[in-house]
């Protein structure tokens, strides 16, 4: 089984729902912020690609990148394993990130069959391949897939959401965040989106995704 996916903002304010009923600090960020945004975006390699260049770079030198690529027409599996790495150095991707992008459109990987797997099937598939972590993992299940339970909590945005939201002395591990987390299921990827978006209005800059 795969689970609830996200599909429109009604599987949004759904998930607020039940969300602020179990946790009032999240009916106090909703008040703040208004109703989170559905984030859903394609499937594919481009979308899996994009989660890579956005690793552990901020959201501004992630979407240079992406923009960048697309001008370069590197947005297809064949397109960027067939380009050199002073096609894609030009783009703005690192050593290590040409690498796994070069690994990626290279791999056998079967984006459809994707959508079948559960949530902790993808996970397992998807870090199968070289470069890509947990967190791409995760981002891609909620942003790409629509998984409702799914929460990259390897995200430092989440992190320091969490940690103004909570009134926590630190910011969380991602240890420390997925045991929070646990709370908040079955709607894990609706809650993600509460702390991006109170994230935003506490910081006045979007975190990830």
């Amino acid at each position: 089984m795969t689970g609830r996916i996200l599909m429109t903002e009604d599987c949004i304010a759904e998930g607020v729902a039940w969300l602020s009923l179990r946790e009032p600090r999240f009916a106090a960020a909703h008040a703040l912020t208004g109703p989170p945004p559905l984030r859903r975006r394609p499937e594919g390699f481009a979308e899996l690609m994009a989660a890579i260049l956005g690793q552990q770079v901020s959201t501004a030198a992630a979407a240079a990148m992406r923009v960048r690529t697309e001008a370069a027409g590197l947005t297809t599996a064949a397109a960027v394993a067939a380009a050199d790495e002073a096609a894609l150095r030009a783009c703005g991707l690192s050593a290590a990130k040409i690498r796994y992008a070069h690994a990626l459109a290279r791999a056998t990987l079967d984006y459809d069959a994707l959508a079948g797997l559960t949530d902790a099937e993808v996970i397992v598939t998807l870090t199968a391949l070289p470069g890509i972590g947990r967190w791409t993992a995760e981002l891609y299940a909620m942003t790409s897939l629509g998984r409702a339970d799914v929460i990259c909590a390897g995200d430092l945005a989440l992190q320091e959401a969490a940690r103004l939201l909570f009134g926590l002395e630190a910011r969380p591990s991602e240890r420390a965040l997925r045991l929070m987390a646990e709370d908040w299921s079955p709607w894990r990827g609706v809650a993600a989106r509460l702390l991006w978006s109170y994230y935003r209005h506490a910081k006045g800059r979007e975190g990830t995704a």
